[in-house]
């Protein structure tokens, strides 16, 4: 109401067919006219005075009820809303994302350290490459600054006094059902900020008390919480002394510009919650572990790809170099950490996995409540899942390096290839599978060439070798790279029930259920033998020919047969 300087008249007659509302303001322009409420009036007939009434006020503003539903049907936007606003254009206005065709060591080495210098465009960027790549590029996207624009919700840069009004009940006694309504739970119609994932994850809680815990992880570098659901039904049978909960770890969000990741995580959850009680198969997950769900390791870093930098990677902590700030999350943690490399003693790179382990502060406290929770809470974790993009690829230790494989490779492979048909049977989707260490490196005609970041200090390492969790997995999720960090929010929903056909395959798998099949393969053969089975009628039948055949020679098969048979003819 700020915008109410001086004064404003509000015209409502609420018996009548339209209501409009005018308001002018102090050395502004009056606003738009906009449909006040609607509502279905049924038919009835009016009175002279009413139609009088109703006609003096068309006269007045000039619009009639047929009028008033088109308009509210259509759009009221500036002229210029399908372009990127100001702020956007300051930044990514001209740039332009290029794609490099590597075919030998020295060009992926001299991109590799040609991208941790920052702020290059393009002569000065080709000025670092070999000639061989001067014309081994093709553009991505030829107008950043639009597709960074298109990847935010439609009111996100709106002018409030240009909002989008839309009304699909305009106030007037007819009213047409909208036509091609999206069934999509509107939460996953965008991609959403964090200030709204935190009150959604509370709602939750209240609404689905049973089974939905709210907890914290940490704090953040800039004080926020690091919010997470845990999805779970505890035995209630005190007397039996209970074992360790077994706890799957779902997290998305280490790198802030991966929006998909966290829509993600809150997907799945969302799955599971509310899948709990009506699916046997999705209940009895629920019954037998924990689901911990984290939307973003990296808040910070979240918040500031809402407003201010797209994409932005790192979290948001003060590095040695004050004009660089950030530490890459996905390398800082202490299992073979990085610390030779270039892009490790460069705060300006990506990739900067900080000058000790555990340095990034989100890394860190995510570490100290995992070994808190195996360590005082009676937690066993025995799956973790880190969702990241882009590539579609499911990878699994280790990551820091190709020449040790880690000692269960069977069992993660025979998972990750489990993972990916799970994924392709529910979207066609291919995902390729490897160790994360290859996932990580350019590979043309099966042939390595060096890493284009850090592989060292992984999440996924630790919590492998250090935390003994056997089934630990980094998930890439869409696309292969038309879109990257950009994916369109119509990927949201597409995306979730790919990751979520995934995450169910893990807990099914680790129930002895090898074959994603299984769970509806169960439910079939309990139907068919619950088909099969005799009807009360039929087993007071058989008593009385078991009773009446006691004590004969042969008689346990003579009966078996005389009940067969009459059983037939009855069908």
């Amino acid at each position: 109401m700020r915008y109410l300087a001086n004064w404003c008249i509000l015209a409502v007659l609420s018996s009548s067919p339209c209501a409009i509302a005018a308001c002018t303001l102090n050395n502004h322009a009056p606003f738009p006219s906009v449909l006040l409420s609607a509502f279905q009036q049924p038919p009835r007939t009016t009175s002279i005075f009413t139609r009088f009434r109703d006609l003096l006020i068309r006269s007045i503003w000039s619009v009639h009820c047929d009028e008033a539903v088109q308009a509210s049907r259509q759009k009221v936007v500036s002229p210029d809303s399908s372009n990127p606003p100001s702020t956007v254009l300051a930044r990514y206005g001209g740039d332009i994302v290029l794609r490099f065709n590597i075919s030998s060591d020295e060009e992926a080495t001299a991109l590799s350290d040609a991208v941790n210098i920052l702020f290059l465009d393009v002569p000065s960027l080709l000025g670092l490459l070999p000639q061989s790549l001067h014309h081994a590029h093709t553009p991505l996207l030829h107008d950043l600054a639009q597709a960074i624009f298109a990847s935010y919700p439609s009111l996100a840069f709106d002018d409030p006094l240009a909002r989008v009004q839309e009304s699909p009940r305009p106030f007037c006694p007819v009213l047409q059902t909208p036509e091609n309504t999206d069934n999509t739970n509107i939460f996953f119609r965008d991609y959403q900020p964090l200030s709204v994932i935190v009150p959604w994850m509370r709602l939750l809680r209240s609404l689905f008390p049973t089974h939905v815990r709210m907890i914290n992880i940490g704090v953040s570098y800039e004080g926020r919480y690091i919010p997470a659901l845990r999805v779970g039904v505890h035995p209630t049978n005190s007397d039996k002394p209970s074992s360790p909960r077994k706890t799957i770890i779902i997290a998305g969000g280490s790198h802030a510009r991966e929006w998909i990741s966290t829509s993600s995580v809150n997907y799945v959850a969302y799955s599971f919650i509310t899948a709990y009680g009506k699916s046997r198969e999705m209940t009895r997950l629920l019954e037998e572990f924990d689901w911990v769900f984290i939307p973003t390791l990296n808040p910070d870093g979240y918040v500031y790809t809402w407003e201010n930098d797209r994409l932005w990677r790192k979290n948001r902590q003060q590095t040695s170099l004050r004009f660089c700030k950030g530490v890459d999350l996905d390398h800082s943690y202490g299992f073979e950490w990085d610390h030779d490399t270039q892009s490790a003693n460069n705060p300006c790179s990506e990739s900067f996995a900080g000058e000790a382990p555990f340095e990034g502060i989100e890394a860190r406290r995510f570490a100290n409540w995992v070994r808190n929770e195996t360590e005082n809470n009676n937690v066993n974790v025995v799956a973790f899942v880190d969702l990241h993009s882009y590539s579609q690829q499911i990878l699994y230790p280790y990551s820091y390096t190709c020449t040790s494989a880690p000692p269960s490779l069977e069992d993660l492979e025979e998972l990750a290839i489990g993972l990916a048909k799970a994924i392709r049977v529910t979207s066609g989707k291919e995902y390729g599978v490897t160790a994360a260490c290859e996932g990580s490196i350019t590979n043309h005609k099966q042939r390595f060439f060096p890493r284009m970041e850090l592989g060292g200090g992984s999440p996924l390492d630790w919590f492998y070798h250090e935390m003994k969790v056997k089934y630990s997995y980094q998930i890439k999720l869409r696309d292969t790279g038309s879109y990257g960090f950009l994916l369109p929010s119509k990927n949201i929903v597409p995306t979730g029930n790919e990751v979520f056909s995934a995450i169910k395959y893990i807990g099914n798998f680790l129930l002895g259920n090898k074959g994603f099949e299984s769970g509806e393969e169960e439910n079939r053969k309990g139907e068919e033998i619950r088909q099969q089975a005799p009807s009360r009628a039929e087993r007071t039948e058989m008593d009385d020919l078991r009773i009446e055949a006691d004590g004969t020679e042969g008689a346990e098969e003579e009966w078996e047969m005389d009940f067969e048979l009459r059983r037939r003819r009855r069908r």
